[in-house]
């Protein structure tokens, strides 16, 4: 625990967070990355590129100030950040490469004047305590994957047994393990972590695990990204029988167990977790509104399998947005952009409900906002990204 000095001197710190954060986590990354290459592959580059990775960690740093004293008020932010942890094989060794480098930062983007040694001491206890809450929770995580039924520790090898083309820019793959073994259940929405080796050089991504746990494997479908490493090394050269490492299934965006109404709303390749979410769902009477919105018909992916869920589920109700018509796919539900009146349309009478959203960042935050003011609940309205966590405004 810290002491009442330290506490008081890491909140003293918030404004310059405010103002300097995403600065701050700038330099760090940088420099961690230069001088520890071994951490490089837990860090996606485009993240890194487009500022989204020091974005978040200047948020989640940010937000341990302010709460220094109440940590209990950080909600769900640490639960996504063991998750995605555990997803990637963060261990307890990787914490003092982080800690050094981000006290340095600390001292040479502040400044010694600003950066004491008192600042610069309450903040390598504020840092230890931290890591120490993350280590724990993420070692008994760990523990417990590997003592279940088709649990493992660290990388597992799994061979591609199946890929299919499902739109223009989607494909899944489907993965069973090397030694035809069990492999661990999941729960709807969760993602597995991959490590890859492309070029000699070690990458890690997470995946939302696109089906429900059945058999012996594991369903992931990838959107091919422009200047996607990972994405395209998948897409194009991936091929049956080819062999790559997984790590076990984690996550917390999952269904909460509820008789309420269902919404699941997705944007483009946001639609992946619904798919297990869907499945899951419709094991019970439970009504369910599924709301897809695509760019165009070429790529509205896993269409022909919802149609066909709906034809033998009455408890299910299905409605595409599609940006543009392609003038060939069949035709949407509606043609624009999602808007308040027509997602109202779609939603169930009663407000009361459970809504689960994924998507591009600006098309969530849309979102959002338009379930608050169409009455759904904020706290039965919940979202997950699929990079680095943000703030939706």
């Amino acid at each position: 625990m810290l002491n009442a000095q330290d506490r008081a001197i890491v909140k003293s710190t918030v404004p310059l967070l405010e103002s300097g954060g995403e600065a701050l986590t700038t330099y760090f990354y940088k420099m961690m990355l230069e001088e520890y290459p071994e951490v490089r592959p837990l860090f996606n580059q485009a993240h890194q590129a487009s500022g989204d990775q020091p974005r978040a960690l200047a948020n989640g740093v940010l937000m341990y100030a302010r709460h220094i004293d109440e940590l209990e008020q950080l909600g769900d932010l640490v639960a996504k950040i063991i998750n995605k942890h555990v997803a990637l094989q963060i261990l307890p060794e990787h914490y003092p490469i982080v800690g050094s480098c981000l006290i340095r930062a600390i001292a040479e983007v502040l400044g010694r004047d600003i950066a004491t040694d008192e600042v610069l001491q309450a903040w390598t206890h504020a840092y230890q305590q931290l890591a120490d809450i993350l280590i724990g929770a993420e070692g008994a995580i760990y523990n417990e994957k590997a003592e279940a039924v088709g649990g493992w520790r660290g990388a597992r090898e799994f061979k591609l047994v199946k890929r299919v083309d499902e739109s223009a820019e989607i494909t899944s793959f489907y993965l069973q393990p090397a030694d035809d073994g069990p492999i661990l259940g999941f729960t709807a929405g969760q993602y597995i972590g991959l490590q890859l080796f492309i070029g000699g050089e070690e990458m890690r991504r997470n995946y939302s695990l696109s089906a429900v746990a059945g058999g012996n494997q594991y369903r992931i479908s990838v959107k091919r990204e422009p200047n996607g490493v990972v994405s395209n090394y998948l897409h194009d050269q991936l091929q049956i029988g080819d062999s790559l490492q997984l790590f076990t299934p984690s996550g917390e965006f999952t269904l909460t167990e509820s008789q309420k109404p269902l919404v699941l709303i997705s944007g483009g390749v946001g639609i992946t977790p619904t798919l297990a979410m869907l499945e899951t769902a419709l094991e019970t009477s439970r009504p369910v509104h599924f709301i897809h919105c695509a760019r165009n018909g070429a790529v509205h992916a896993f269409r022909d399998w919802v149609d066909g869920l709906a034809g033998s589920h009455p408890q299910l109700k299905h409605f595409y947005c599609y940006a543009e018509d392609d003038g060939v796919s069949p035709a949407a539900d509606a043609v624009g952009l999602l808007d308040q009146q027509q997602l109202e349309q779609w939603l169930p009478e009663d407000r009361d409900l459970d809504a689960y959203f994924l998507g591009p960042k600006g098309f969530m935050a849309v979102v959002k906002r338009q379930l608050k003011a169409a009455g759904v609940p904020e706290k039965q309205s919940r979202y997950e990204f699929f990079g680095p966590a943000s703030v939706l405004e």
